[in-house]
């Protein structure tokens, strides 16, 4: 990750975020790269490797084949983590369909968090560090119901961790496959995901 340099706001609390987020709204973005909120700061994240795309469409499609029609898998989903002052854009989200259609058409506000029913952080080399737990940290308190932490480069060889049952700023379940192995999602989300069709 790369921070962008944004000039700083000497005002406290509200008005400094709020400056942030209109910064984040105006922002022009390099093609393939998109910019998150932490630590008050701007921060610009490159585009992923292939094998990255690779298992966000595996996890798109499996998610696809369960989901209730009222909900829907979006990529690039900007989600404010609003206890925190944070906005992330996590590489898959589940959502109920009318929180994200329900604005107006030229909105560029993100998604809060708290609407999300499943967020997916696949790791890159320069952010795995970050994705297992400044980002599991700041879901946890969202709280997202459920984070997925696909961990391609695990110590111990490729991973995806579930975390679920959010409670005072953690997750109470967590289940770790290797890559190879099923899991099922909880419900309502309930799909069955294969991590032997994830890439690399």
């Amino acid at each position: 990750m790369t921070a962008a340099m944004v000039e700083h706001d000497t005002a406290p609390g509200r008005r400094s975020w709020d400056y942030l987020l209109q910064a984040w709204r105006e922002l022009d973005v390099p093609e393939g790269w998109h910019a998150e909120i932490d630590e008050g700061q701007i921060v610009l994240v490159p585009p992923p490797h292939r094998h990255h795309n690779g298992i966000a469409a595996a996890l798109h499609r499996a998610l696809n084949k369960a989901l209730p029609e009222e909900m829907e898998v979006y990529q690039t989903l900007g989600i404010h983590i609003a206890a925190l002052d944070k906005l992330y854009v996590p590489d898959v989200v589940v959502a109920p369909r009318e929180a994200v259609d329900d604005v107006a058409p030229d909105s560029t506000d993100p998604l809060d968090a708290a609407e999300a029913l499943l967020v997916v952080e696949i790791t890159s080399q320069s952010n795995a560090k970050d994705d297992r737990t400044k980002k599991l940290w700041a879901y946890a308190h969202a709280p997202v119901p459920v984070y997925l932490l696909v961990d391609r480069f695990d110590e111990h060889g490729p991973t995806a961790t579930l975390f679920s049952e959010p409670q005072n700023g953690a997750y109470k379940h967590a289940e770790r496959v290797p890559f190879g192995e099923r899991f099922v999602l909880p419900v309502p989300l309930g799909a069955t995901v294969d991590t032997g069709a994830f890439p690399g």
